[in-house]
């Protein structure tokens, strides 16, 4: 229990410190003192009473804002959905209270209207800290921190309705983490107000400013304007969530990959790739999906209304490598034993940002064949009900809706293919199958070649240069030494945390590498020179990020290739065939 809290409060620590915060400093700073001004702008009476009680308001507020984050974290989706509510609609709660609150700072009168229907509360001091609290449950509804393992296990628990003690730990000790650092703002506020006497005198104005300031902070949330600034902002706490997010400790606490619930705890009963057909429960439902691609109108599917076909659920990302290698044979056993009973499901789990624009994948599935169901899981929603940890993985369910096989990674394609036909068999005895696919089977033998290269700063890996590889911009220089497997900058970069780009006319990367096929992932609009043993070649970028080959060769071998990247050109990754 001690560690989980460890775990939260640093998890929340971090959070609070990175850009995801930024769109809320602004009110959490002129909550601590624009009840002093109101206080100032009122009799002298009032406002000598008023001032020591208005030196909570700023832990009022984040009291709030504690409670209701937590509460909407963990029970926001489960109590909506018994309301028969639309998800959002806590948020657009916030959202409206902000809003309300803002036109009361600027219209006195206003504020009184609000007030009126709490004025059978008794007080001895009134008007000293009222609406602190209230602001911070409205700022806790919108209050949207950045994605990490922490918060996955919340909102996983929260979601499936599995709340124990070690979750509402988990929660609060999270909450009060990401909340320390917007209290310090909050005192800051309250600080300048007490002591700056340009403050002091224009109350009128600072008061006016709040209010502007979380009518705009609302209007961002309706359109999403903290998510532009997040992209906008390096992170600059991208290696301290690098830490947390890849500790074994934290794994091993928060359980990632296996979040057992219900409808999943039955799963554990399938081993990795057996050769046989086994018996793990029900399968999971398909949930949280944000669109459905190749279905008629984008209609979803369900697969209790599959019973009696044999299904296939394939999770990969159209950017993956191994899913690239792994699609054919999905697409083939589609093609072949669709009229037989076969309904496959591409789950498309995104590794990257860019990879949950709908526009990209359906494009992506075009390129690859796909004509099969596609739900865009972009919340992994889906890949945590199945407590999925890999790209591609493949769940095969029988006529009866039960997993009967699960297979991590590329591989034991004759397998698969076997227990599909088996599945099929059973379904309908006596059914006529075509003949197998028999496409050859180019999964590299682990240990052979290079593992996969990320770029980013908080997913990289191979790394040989002596610099120190987090967000931001710096310049780069190759080392004397460079190992197997392993990459290296020179120039100027600039470093996010999912890719990297030229910050001058140009950079230079160095991968040294054991593949018979090396690929790149980019975006952009322009160049990207290619030197490999003696020869050299120009990689045209156009667009959206996309897998681009940079070398074949019939069999695997050892190489060294210099990559010069022109300015504009974002890369993610390598990878290897």
């Amino acid at each position: 229990m001690l560690t989980l809290a460890l775990i939260g409060l640093i998890g929340g620590l971090v959070t609070g410190i990175s850009p995801c915060i930024l769109p809320v400093l602004p009110v959490i700073f002129f909550s601590g003192g624009t009840q002093s001004a109101r206080a100032a702008s009122g009799s002298g009476a009032v406002a000598l009473a008023t001032k020591p009680a208005s030196r909570t308001r700023p832990y009022l507020v984040i009291a709030g804002l504690v409670v209701s984050f937590s509460l909407v974290t963990l029970f926001g989706s489960l109590l909506l959905t018994i309301l028969d509510l639309p998800q959002d609609v806590l948020r657009w709660a916030g959202i409206v209270v902000l809003v309300l609150i803002g036109i009361g700072l600027i219209v006195p009168r206003f504020e009184q209207l609000l007030e009126k229907p709490f004025t059978w509360i008794p007080q001895r001091n009134p008007d000293a800290n009222r609406g602190g609290f209230t602001l911070g449950l409205a700022l806790g509804a919108v209050y949207v921190p950045c994605a990490g393992p922490v918060l996955a296990a919340i909102t996983v628990a929260g979601s499936t309705g599995r709340i124990g003690t070690e979750t509402v730990v988990l929660t609060l000790t999270f909450a009060v983490g990401a909340a320390i650092p917007l209290l310090i703002f909050a005192l800051a506020g309250r600080r300048v107000a007490e002591r700056v006497r340009s403050f002091r005198k224009r109350q009128r104005g600072i008061r006016i400013t709040a209010g502007l300031v979380m009518i705009a902070l609302a209007f961002g949330l309706v359109f999403n304007l903290p998510q532009l600034l997040q992209r906008v902002v390096p992170d600059y706490t991208s290696s301290l969530q690098d830490k947390v997010n890849n500790s074994e400790q934290v794994r091993r606490a928060l359980n990632l990959g296996g979040l057992v619930n219900d409808q999943n705890r039955d799963l554990d009963k399938c081993s990795d790739g057996a050769p046989e057909l086994e018996s793990c429960g029900t399968a999971p439902d398909i949930t949280g999906i944000k669109q459905w691609l190749n279905t008629p109108d984008g209609q979803s599917l369900d697969l209790k209304s599959l019973r009696g076909k044999v299904v296939m659920l394939d999770f990969w990302a159209y950017s993956c490598i191994n899913c690239q290698r792994s699609i054919p044979h999905i697409t083939a056993w589609d093609k072949a034993y669709r009229d037989a009973g076969l309904q496959v499901i591409g789950i498309h789990s995104p590794e990257y940002a860019f990879e949950k624009e709908a526009d990209n994948v359906a494009s992506a599935a075009k390129n690859f064949d796909i004509t099969y169901p596609v739900a865009l899981d972009n919340n992994l929603d889906t890949w945590t009900n199945y407590r999925n940890r890999y790209w591609p993985a493949h769940y095969l369910i029988d006529a009866q809706g039960t997993v009967r096989h699960i297979k991590f990674g590329e591989g034991d394609y004759k397998v698969t293919e076997k227990l599909i036909r088996q599945l099929l068999d059973d379904a309908k005895p006596g059914v006529r199958l075509p003949a197998a696919t028999e496409l050859t089977d180019g999964t590299p033998v682990v240990g052979d070649i290079t593992r996969e290269t990320y770029l980013g700063s908080t997913k990289r890996v191979n790394f040989a240069g002596t610099e120190t590889y987090t967000s931001g911009e710096k310049p780069f220089q190759f080392p004397d030494n460079q190992g197997t497997d392993s990459f290296a900058l020179a120039g100027a970069w600039k470093l996010d945390t999912q890719s990297i780009t030229p910050a001058g006319e140009s950079g230079q990367i160095k991968l040294n590498y054991r593949a018979k096929e090396v690929r790149m992932v980019l975006s952009g609009k322009k160049t990207v020179t290619i030197q490999d043993n003696g020869q050299t070649r120009t990689v045209e970028v156009d667009g959206t990020p996309n897998s681009y080959q940079l070398v074949a060769t019939p069999t695997i071998q050892g190489g060294s290739l210099t990559a010069t990247v022109g300015p504009g050109v974002q890369a993610f990754s390598f990878t290897f065939g």
